[in-house]
């Protein structure tokens, strides 16, 4: 089936006891087993089935057999946010002495956590922004390959391709976090990659009201995930949140068109404009990542980065816009405007900042489903307030 077809028909079948047509909310903590028997069969692993709502939960099961139908992978384990997700994924696999490599630039909790909580723990952790360094990187510690497509939040593409020949040639895993993209934009997994992560909260829910992370790849290792990282650290999703997950899912191919429409008219739009010193969108012709992203991508995204003159610019025309809401977070219907150097990246040092292109000046876009047109009159009028105030200091 094509995706349109299954993001509507995955992980979605008629409840058995009622008929219903939509998946229940399966409103439980625990499952009776019936029992004796059964019960040490269900916890020994011998038997499928539901025990417990931290280890697995019928509604939250059907978002994971979706998500994992739309990836391509053989499984896929929910979890209570993105961030629950990398965490049950590194505690996990990775052990005192191990070492994670990762790709910059990434989400600012992403990097917090490996640079801050992981070395805590005696795990090694080395960062590069060139995939020709990997070889070099790569030590006999190393076990995990991590990156972002397209990056946070300067949108650099890196080719996907390239970093599973280079991970599988030394029997490395390597992670994606196919957030921006999304499976309808990208499927890693297609071009090599081992394990695909989402912060299920931004495009995938797609509506705002709801927290949930999921991991998909193979079986045998969700299921050591699972029974590991889920059951141990137990930041499992909810059932309700798994429902509206599977409400937003339905949906994502429809909105995923809208968002790269409305992003690629705006991108054209601020690269035009003399207040706009750069624009980083994929989409571009002038962007340096652009063929690769041609070739690993079915459309561009929806965030869209811009660079001003200076901070105050910045805060200038951030105050200034009326459709965009300044918000972090990104993927909602509406569209949501941020600066990550005191948002979501502000607890980075700032010369880490400064080497992922994170500058005071940056601004980032997440574009809705909102007319394109209505969009660009917004920003035209915030940049036009940031063009005087400029005028005003001279």
């Amino acid at each position: 089936m094509k995706i349109r077809t299954r993001a509507v028909h995955a992980g979605h079948h008629p409840d058995r006891e009622t008929g219903a047509h939509v998946v229940p909310i399966y409103s439980t903590s625990t499952f009776a087993y019936g029992s004796f028997a059964r019960g040490e069969r269900l916890f020994a692993g011998e038997e499928p089935g539901y025990i417990y709502g931290r280890i697995g939960n019928p509604t939250v099961r059907a978002f994971e057999e979706k998500l994992a139908s739309l990836e391509g992978a053989e499984d896929a384990v929910a979890f209570a946010s993105g961030m629950a997700a990398i965490s049950a994924l590194c505690n996990t696999l990775l052990a005192p002495g191990d070492e994670i490599v990762y790709l910059a630039p990434l989400y600012g909790g992403t990097e917090g956590y490996f640079l801050e909580t992981l070395t805590r723990f005696g795990v090694r952790v080395t960062g590069s922004n060139n995939v020709e360094e990997l070889p070099a990187l790569i030590s006999p510690a190393t076990r995990l390959i991590y990156l972002e497509t397209p990056t946070n939040p300067t949108l650099r593409i890196y080719d996907l391709e390239a970093v599973a020949r280079i991970a599988r040639a030394r029997g490395v895993l390597s992670v994606v976090d196919n957030t921006f993209a999304t499976p309808y934009l990208t499927r890693p997994l297609e071009h090599g990659i081992d394990v695909v992560l989402h912060s299920a909260t931004k495009y995938l829910g797609g509506h705002g009201d709801c927290l949930a992370g999921v991991l998909a790849g193979p079986k045998e290792l969700m299921e050591h995930i699972r029974g590991e990282g889920l059951r141990h650290i137990g930041a499992a999703l909810g059932a309700f949140e798994g429902y509206l997950m599977l409400r937003g899912l339905k949906t994502l191919p429809l909105r995923m068109e809208a968002h790269c429409e409305g992003a690629a008219q705006v991108a054209a739009y601020l690269a035009a404009h003399p207040s706009v010193r750069r624009v980083y969108y994929p989409g571009l012709p002038s962007h340096p990542g652009h063929p690769v992203a041609r070739k690993q991508m079915q459309g561009f995204g929806g965030l869209v980065s811009l660079e001003l003159e200076s901070k105050q610019a910045a805060a200038l025309f951030l105050d200034s816009l009326k459709l965009f809401t300044q918000a972090v977070s990104l993927g909602d219907v509406e569209s949501l405007a941020t600066h990550p150097a005191s948002t979501t990246h502000q607890l980075l040092p700032p010369e880490v900042r400064q080497a992922h292109g994170v500058s005071d000046a940056l601004v980032r876009l997440s574009v809705g489903i909102e007319d394109p047109q209505d969009l660009i009159a917004d920003l035209e009028q915030a940049l036009d307030q940031v063009a005087k105030a400029l005028l005003r200091s001279i």
